[in-house]
């Protein structure tokens, strides 16, 4: 599992190293960048992606050495997941993943995180047929089959909104102010003094509110109107209301309890570790590829010496020929089938190189950034500098503890559980929403008005104006008025609300059901196919096992015979076809050894891969490999 910490680290490695030259594609940036302002006002700006690095890491010029590339599989791999684009896609989904958590922290619906993980291209394969990790026979990939597929996990962490809302978790302050004048005609002037009532007012409100995660929904206000107006009889003038007010709405059965609002909270941290996990399976994917990839090569590379030696057999065999012919003791009709041999065998030589070609390319367009046709990629050869190792006994683990150690290491197995999980957490959302809705509302306020006495004379001559002492006055007054609770209003309230049909919500709850059923399927499906791939892979690593040590015993029988078959010729005891024959016998055994030798340890990868220790055998640390550089 990866550590937040190295999530983190990511933000200034892989996809966020430093610019370098014109390949930088850079995303705009606001004009107020975050960082440009201080403090809290960070929090409203836009804050920009870094930038995608699509320059090679430093690595790969320094494996550079007169214009070819010497690779050893590990500075391969190291290579593949510093500059591989798959790997370096699937880099951002923890952070991804990181912001779906901000989201579901502030109160709202995670996004869900993308579960694709890229299989590396196919290559060439080798010449021979052999058995394969998954059971079946496999015989060479064209040139046309290398190109990458594209699988998806077991699993679908998206996030679906069924069940009581969650209360916004962010505080949020609304404030508002305006300015009114109004102008009303009055059917009598009894009550104003008046025949026309002008107020001007100035109403202003501000308020605080806030969700927590029990479900419950507080607010803290303050409201404030003044109002100047022609009213004759209003011994205050112009005066001012307004109050302090607090509102609480609890929740006491839908959208009660902490477990119910935190869910997408939940459900955000799965997503979390399902985005590391699909991070770990890349890299195992990337690992493999590479290894099978490499490997291939080395087999290619192989043949080509073998097709080399083939040639030079002919050559040598055409030049005794023509000896023999000019000495007048062989039919000229030998040297034509000699030298039918030497073309053939050259036809072979250059088949052989352009596939060797060939899978340079592919395993350069793996190992690199940059496009195939670039200046940099084009004419770079790559010559591998590690053989194919072959212990000299097997030693293999029993089925079942190889099953143990892949149910610990194999990422989408965790994934599958973390999913199953993560549709519990979703059903129980769902089971809360079957219940009525019923609210305990409690609000408090202390209210106010305070103003200079009116300084029109009264309607009625000879009377003043006596109102009460503790309303005249400014802002102090009315700061007092309120936190003295002078003028107290309180009151509480229940709120009932249920539903007679309530189908949604039992709709809701019964494909959450299902939906966790298919999750439990997939779990199965997940567990049964690792089962498969682990024995599988076993059998493959023991026949192929088998089948090298056939080869190398049928190609040293075959050296044998075409040394007996030369000395016999040398005698006159044998033909020139013969040993033709036996030349292209040698050839084709050495052939099947290469390639039995390259499938043996493409079998051994692949049983890495199943078990999940691909990452561990190739000494890969996944902190690292976030960062984009590999010690």
């Amino acid at each position: 599992m990866i550590s937040k910490k190295a999530v983190v680290l990511a933000l200034c490695g892989g996809c966020c190293l430093p610019a370098q030259g014109p390949t930088q594609q850079e995303l705009p940036l606001p004009p107020n960048a975050v960082g440009a302002a201080p403090g809290w006002l960070q929090r409203y700006q836009a804050r920009p992606a870094a930038a995608i690095n699509f320059t090679d890491s430093p690595r790969l010029n320094a494996l550079i050495r007169a214009g070819s590339l010497y690779l050893s599989l590990r500075e391969a791999v190291a290579l593949a997941i510093e500059n591989n684009l798959d790997v370096e896609l699937t880099r951002i989904t923890p952070l991804i993943a990181e912001s779906d958590l901000l989201r579901a922290k502030a109160g709202g619906i995670p996004r869900g995180v993308p579960t694709t993980v890229r299989e590396g291209p196919a290559g060439l394969g080798s010449s021979s047929q052999g058995i394969t990790a998954t059971g079946g026979l496999q015989t060479s990939v064209s040139a046309s089959d290398a190109t990458a597929n594209s699988t998806v996990s077991a699993v679908n962490p998206s996030v679906t909104s069924s069940g009581p809302p969650v209360p916004m978790l962010d505080p949020a302050l609304a404030a508002s102010i305006g300015w009114n004048k109004t102008n009303h005609p009055q059917t009598a002037n009894f009550i104003t003094g008046t025949s026309e009532l002008t107020t001007t007012s100035l109403p202003a409100a501000f308020a605080l509110q806030k969700g927590f995660l029990a479900g419950t929904m507080a607010s803290v206000g303050y409201d404030t109107l003044r109002q100047n107006t022609n009213n004759l009889r209003s011994d205050i003038n112009p005066n001012t209301t307004g109050g302090l007010s607090v509102n609480v709405t609890q929740p006491l059965l839908n959208g009660f309890g902490v477990a119910v609002n935190n869910r997408y909270i939940r459900i955000a941290k799965n997503n979390r570790q399902v985005s590391d996990l699909v991070f770990e399976q890349q890299l195992m994917s990337t690992g493999y590829a590479v290894t099978r990839l490499y490997w291939d090569l080395v087999s290619l590379n192989n043949q080509a010496k073998v097709t080399e030696q083939s040639v030079a057999l002919a050559q040598r065999l055409l030049d005794e020929n023509q000896q023999q012919e000019q000495t007048g003791t062989l039919a000229s009709i030998e040297v034509v089938r000699a030298k039918a041999e030497v073309a053939r065998a050259q036809r072979d030589l250059t088949v052989a190189n352009a596939r060797v070609r060939q899978q340079e390319t592919i395993l350069k367009d793996y190992l690199t950034r940059q496009t195939v046709d670039s200046a940099a990629v084009e004419r770079l050869r790559v010559v591998p500098t590690d053989a194919i190792p072959v212990p000299s006994s097997e030693v293999i683990q029993p089925l079942q503890d190889l099953i143990g150690e892949a149910q610990k290491q194999r990422p989408d197995y965790a994934q599958a559980l973390i999913q199953v999980d993560s549709s519990k957490i979703s059903l129980d959302g769902s089971r809360n929403a079957l219940k009525p809705s019923l609210n305990v509302v409690a609000s408090a306020r202390t209210n106010t008005l305070y103003g200079p006495v009116n300084a029109v004379p009264p309607v009625t001559p000879g009377t003043v104006r006596t109102p009460s002492g503790n309303l005249v006055g400014g802002l102090g007054t009315g700061l007092d008025q309120v936190f003295t609770g002078r003028y107290p209003d309180y009151g509480v309230a229940l709120q009932l609300n249920i539903p007679l049909s309530n189908r949604a919500a039992q709709a809701d709850y019964s494909r959450d059901q299902l939906s966790l059923r298919q999750q439990q399927i997939r779990l199965q499906q997940v567990e049964k196919q690792l089962r498969v791939d682990v024995a599988n892979a076993l059998i493959a690593v023991e026949q192929s096992r088998a089948a090298w040590e056939a080869a190398r015993q049928a190609r040293e029988f075959q050296t044998q015979s075409l040394d007996a078959e030369q000395q016999k010729y040398a005698v006159g005891a044998s033909t020139n076809y013969l040993v033709i024959q036996y030349q292209r016998d040698l050839a084709q055994a050495q052939s099947i050894e290469v390639a039995a030798l390259a499938d043996y340890a493409t079998a051994q990868a692949a049983l890495d891969r199943a078990t999940g220790m691909s990452l561990e055998r190739l000494n890969i640390s996944i902190a690292d490999a976030y960062r984009g550089t590999l010690h």
